[in-house]
């Protein structure tokens, strides 16, 4: 898996002998450092005889991971030489559970030593004995023969007892398996302990093959993403949506009926077919997943007025929601789950608080770091609703991660969280865009399980740095920092030109007038954008030399492509609008060459040809980390997209052309804009 080969590469992130030492995410409760070192080379490890399968887990890949021989895993007291020692003082413990608590006495809390002779990690758990294990990874300092263990002393626990990554297998592309794996290596290594696997219709059910054929998981792939994720102490939990959100089931003209509006998107719950499909569901879904945790969704559901009104006067809107809330949640309660929804619609209708589903969690979402957060707290804190805050890396609708976005939402909700006494914390990742790429977003997925984890407030400023020496081979992590840093820059410029839904307005007309006018006034941002995009594209293709495993980074790269891009064709629009009336009133044919075609409709080296082919270029680079990271599911439909830009700059190139050939010397020139939409005798089609 490439994530465990990037932590195995970031292990050597700082050099060993005097200085500050390898950065540690999340950063433990307590680090006492020593003087001393311990060769990484040469140790054993070791495990009592009891140990259990998951503490041998834990175990193998610690030596597989420091570059151990397998023969070296040996029983406790055996041999002499100094040796990483693995000790289990309590039950198994491997997955979370309802009741869990955070802190000192959790089950996931550890210790660990190194010292000259030894180390040793201790916990109540084998939950917390993998946790150690993944700290110890992050302390070693040096490479190969030189690599070396810091004296140490670590007390360590989480400051929540739930933390959960969502990633949307709806909206957007389908994650390989292999993919969700990878996901799974790299949230358990920062002690993330739930995979919220988002579907509305991603999974196969018996009796349903028109739901969603081509973009699902089967069942198989389903159980083996739990068990490969149970042995990381991942617990997948199914974030399902048992009311609104459904439009894959009601698209479907054998379903069509039971929709609150014709084909629409929700449920209608006075319809007796609802609860016997939904309890089916419930049926299956249960015995695809073990989770004792289910979150049955509930968000969002903007018909549930017209399904009211259609109803008359004996029903209101909290009244059917409550009662089919009341009726998902009884279904999975008694086959033994913990019941989650989310909270926005118990907050717009403040009547449904007083007789929610027993023991319910409330999931309460926001993810503007601007919104007064005590408008969701609140109400659930004074009802005593168990609450989890669901944070989220704003990648849907840009470009680029906006980190400045992102990471706001998380310190300000996780704060305002804690001190409302909520009991975790979901960082959500969604795909609405449909184009967006999840490895380029890690940074930020990494960054919420850090936050969720420890006590104190993540170091902003430095994060970059630490993270990218925790996942990145050492001489890399710099300029992988460094990248990181410019693209996020890149990203907040661009907007100030696009506004925040720069991957939507990536795809605009540039010439269309309104557009124009705006990019015009935004010259500055757009050349900032490029400079800072390309600053990117040249750390990153040093690092990709220095690191040439590191798979997220050719993602980084496309992204770093669609920024420049994004900066070109904006900049190329407003400078060819002053072109145009730089020429005049009238065609001089005598000139029109010097001036204006050869720069801008020759098929050589012109403006136009330029964005052509920059972006039949960056297709090709998309295409291939679409693939890397998923399914074919929805692929053409995204690069039709792409295909659809290419094809308006070569009209544009057709249409400048034909002008040039049809106008008669000394004709008026057209407006720009009339040229460029209008339907010109002998346009390319």
């Amino acid at each position: 898996m490439w994530f465990a080969c990037i932590l195995l590469g970031g292990a050597a992130a700082a050099a060993p002998g005097p200085g500050p030492h390898s950065p540690l995410l999340p950063r433990p409760q307590e680090v006492r450092y020593g003087t001393g070192r311990l060769p990484v080379r040469g140790l054993a490890v070791r495990l009592p005889a009891s140990a259990s399968p998951e503490d041998r887990f834990a175990a193998s890949e610690l030596a597989r991971f420091l570059g151990l021989e397998a023969g070296l895993l040996a029983p406790e007291g055996a041999g002499s030489s100094p040796a990483i020692r693995l000790l289990r003082s309590g039950a198994i413990d491997a997955l979370p559970v309802p009741g869990d608590e955070p802190g000192p006495q959790s089950r996931e809390a550890y210790s660990l030593s190194v010292r000259p002779d030894g180390v040793e990690i201790r916990a109540r758990s084998s939950a917390g004995l993998y946790y150690g294990a993944q700290t110890l990874r992050q302390l070693v300092e040096g490479s190969g023969a030189e690599a070396v263990l810091p004296e140490v002393e670590i007390r360590d626990s989480p400051s929540l007892a739930f933390r959960g990554v969502m990633v949307d297998m709806s909206h957007g592309a389908l994650p390989t398996v292999d993919e969700v794996e990878r996901q799974v290596d790299f949230v358990a290594g920062f002690k993330v302990n739930q995979y919220y696997l988002y579907s509305e219709a991603s999974i196969e059910l018996d009796g349903y093959p028109l739901l969603n054929p081509d973009g699902r998981f089967t069942r198989e792939q389903v159980g083996r993403i739990v068990e490969y994720a149970r042995r990381r102490h991942v617990d997948v939990v199914p974030c399902l949506e048992m009311y609104g959100h459904l439009h894959d089931l009601l698209r479907v003209e054998k379903y069509a009926e039971l929709a609150a509006l014709p084909h629409g998107g929700e449920l209608d719950p006075r319809r007796p077919e609802v609860i016997r499909l939904l309890s089916d569901w419930a049926g299956q879904l249960t015995g695809l997943f073990p989770s004792p945790f289910v979150h049955v969704g509930f968000d969002e559901t903007w018909q549930i007025e017209q399904a009211a009104r259609k109803q008359g006067a004996e029903s209101t809107p909290a009244a059917l929601f409550r009662r089919q809330l009341g009726q998902v949640a009884a279904l999975f309660a008694g086959r033994g789950r913990k019941v989650m929804a989310w909270g926005d619609i118990v907050l717009e209708y403040p009547e449904i608080l007083a007789d929610l589903p027993p023991g319910l969690i409330a999931v309460a979402w926001e993810y503007d770091p601007q919104a007064d957060f005590g408008r969701w707290l609140g109400p659930l804190r004074a009802r005593g609703v168990p609450t989890i805050v669901a944070t989220a890396v704003s990648n849907w609708r840009e470009v680029y991660t906006d980190y400045d976005y992102t990471l706001s939402d998380i310190d300000r909700f996780l704060a305002e969280g804690r001190a409302a006494g909520a009991i975790g914390a979901m960082n959500t990742v969604w795909s609405d865009s449909s184009q967006g790429l999840i490895r380029a977003a890690l940074p930020a997925v990494a960054y919420g399980a850090v936050a969720a984890w420890q006590s104190a407030a993540v170091d902003r400023a430095g994060f970059f740095a630490d993270y990218s020496g925790v996942v990145y081979p050492a001489a890399a992590a710099p300029r992988v920092a460094f990248a990181l840093d410019r693209l996020s820059h890149a990203e907040s410029a661009l907007q100030k030109a696009l506004g925040q839904e720069t991957v939507h307005a990536f795809w605009d007309d540039p010439l269309e007038p309104d557009v124009l006018e705006k990019l015009a006034a935004h010259r500055g941002d757009l050349r900032q954008c490029r400079l800072l995009a390309e600053a990117a594209q040249e750390a990153l293709g040093e690092a990709r030399r220095l690191a040439p495993d590191a798979s997220t980074l050719a993602s980084l790269s496309v992204s770093a492509g669609m920024l420049d891009y994004a900066g070109l064709k904006g900049l190329a629009a407003v400078e060819l609008a002053d072109r145009w009336r730089s020429l005049g009133p009238r065609m001089d044919k005598a000139e029109w060459w010097k001036l204006f075609a050869s720069e801008w409709e020759y098929q050589s080296h012109s403006r136009v040809v330029d964005l052509m082919d920059a972006i039949t270029t960056l297709r090709q680079h998309y295409r291939r980390a679409w693939l890397d990271e998923y399914t074919e599911y929805r692929l053409d439909s995204t690069l039709g997209r792409w295909d659809a830009e290419y094809q308006y700059w070569r009209r544009l190139q057709a249409r400048l052309r034909r002008f040039a050939a049809t106008a008669r010397d000394g004709s008026a020139l057209p407006p720009l804009d009339s040229l460029v939409h209008g339907r010109q005798a002998g346009d390319a089609r």
